[in-house]
């Protein structure tokens, strides 16, 4: 017989207490000279591990004398005593954003897969070290982003089935037909949207509809909410509609250019627009644009500030059913869709800076409790290559996609959940 939880816990409770004894035991002047010996990045990975680390790294000010090295040859830095604590803060902010940006785009690819579901889903969100991912069956799964184990599970009530969910730290929000299941929430808000067209703001505490806003005539396919209490909402149209969540009033519509041009020829030979219907939508909030993804597979972006059309790229031959950014990054857009191609984007220019598939070789495998981690490697496409040459076994259907540090998780409608780690 395998070991009881019981005492599989107490052996990882001894791990824990025989590493934090270990890390303590060093004293601070033998573990400055470590530090002195690192670069950068993996000083500030240092400084994250404990909190004996991270206070002897601050006080010893090493991270601000790194930073004063690194700016010295900058005209903005004539002081050390200019690095204040905003300024090292920014810095950091800065060097993760172009390390991940980095990896993304020129980075050896590692793919970790491992099969999450009894049947097909394709719906994920990865958010504070966590996967959480469904729609398929009446599970929701909550995965370890470490050890790639489920910590928990969610069951969908036999109403209907599950059309769309999203988490943070303190909740999961999932919409069900036209109901909304919330479980462990703590925010007193949540929105869905409807196939009568509306966008339907649910109060949490009460579990009674506090708003309808008519968003358009036809089915919502999307939405996305900003700030200053704005909801985006894409339609099969080709049209984003931004309404205000304070009224019942439409502020403006955002249409493509392709939408615009096919509009014209669709209306002269009685067609409807189905062609350039919008799948999926994503806001920054750091710098204002908001993206769509297509059904002709064109990805756009307008500012969200001015309603201005900013750019539009044809980045697939097809539908793109999946786009976002990390948090806080301003320069990367991860794409993904019926091709099967993960590509990353400009989000200033939209245009396509490197795009991978999976390898087909498997390289190894690792046993858990849950079954068995595939491993394997992503390469990179050159410009130009033909997607139809490339097997279709490498490239399924990316359903969904959620981007984190350095890492992307997809979703391809199939039992597989596969982690994509770019390592610069």
């Amino acid at each position: 017989m395998g070991p009881t939880p019981s005492s599989s816990n107490d052996r990882s409770e001894r791990r824990k207490r025989n590493a934090k004894t270990t890390i303590q035991s060093l004293e601070p002047d033998t573990l400055c000279m470590i530090f002195a010996l690192l670069d950068f990045f993996d000083l500030v990975r240092c400084s994250a591990v404990c909190k004996y680390w991270n206070t002897i790294i601050n006080k010893s000010k090493l991270l601000r004398e790194f930073y004063a090295k690194q700016k010295q040859n900058s005209t903005e830095f004539s002081n050390k005593s200019t690095c204040s604590e905003t300024s090292l803060k920014t810095y950091l902010e800065e060097l993760a954003m172009e390390h991940h940006r980095v990896s993304l785009q020129e980075g050896l690819i590692n793919i970790d897969q491992w099969k999450g579901h009894s049947v097909g889903f394709n719906q994920c969100r990865m958010k504070t070290g966590l996967i959480l991912t469904g729609k398929g069956d009446k599970v929701m799964y909550l995965w370890s982003l470490e050890s790639y184990k489920c910590v928990e599970e969610y069951f969908v009530p036999d109403i209907v089935p599950l059309v769309d969910f999203d988490f943070d730290e303190s909740k999961i929000v999932g919409l069900v037909g036209t109901h909304i299941c919330i479980w462990s929430y703590d925010d007193p808000e949540a929105v869905v949207g409807c196939e009568d067209g509306t966008a339907r703001l649910f109060d949490v505490y009460s579990r009674k509809c506090s708003q309808i806003i008519r968003m358009r005539a036809g089915p919502v396919t999307c939405l996305c909410l900003c700030d200053d209490q704005l909801i985006l909402s894409g339609s099969s149209l080709g049209s984003i509609t931004v309404s205000g969540s304070l009224s019942d009033r439409q502020l403006a519509t955002l249409r493509s250019r392709i939408t615009i041009g096919v509009f014209f020829i669709c209306k002269c030979i009685n067609f409807q627009l189905l062609l350039t219907g919008i799948k999926t939508l994503c806001y920054n909030a750091c710098s204002h644009p908001v993206f769509a993804g297509s059904t002709s597979g064109h990805t756009s972006c307008w500012d969200l500030r001015t309603m201005r059309s900013l750019w539009e790229t044809r980045v697939s031959p097809n539908v793109v059913y999946s786009l976002q950014h990390l948090r806080s990054d301003k320069s990367t857009l991860v794409v993904g869709g019926i091709d099967g191609v993960l590509r990353t984007l400009d989000q200033n220019t939209g245009q396509v800076l490197a795009s991978c598939v999976m390898e087909g070789n498997e390289l190894s495998s690792s046993q858990n409790t849950y079954g068995a981690t595939e491993k394997r490697k992503g390469r990179r496409l050159s410009e130009g290559m033909p997607i139809d040459s490339i097997p279709k076994s490498a490239r399924p259907p990316i359903t969904c996609l959620a981007v984190g540090m350095k890492k992307v998780v997809t979703a391809h409608n199939g039992r597989h959940i596969r982690l994509w780690k770019f390592n610069s």
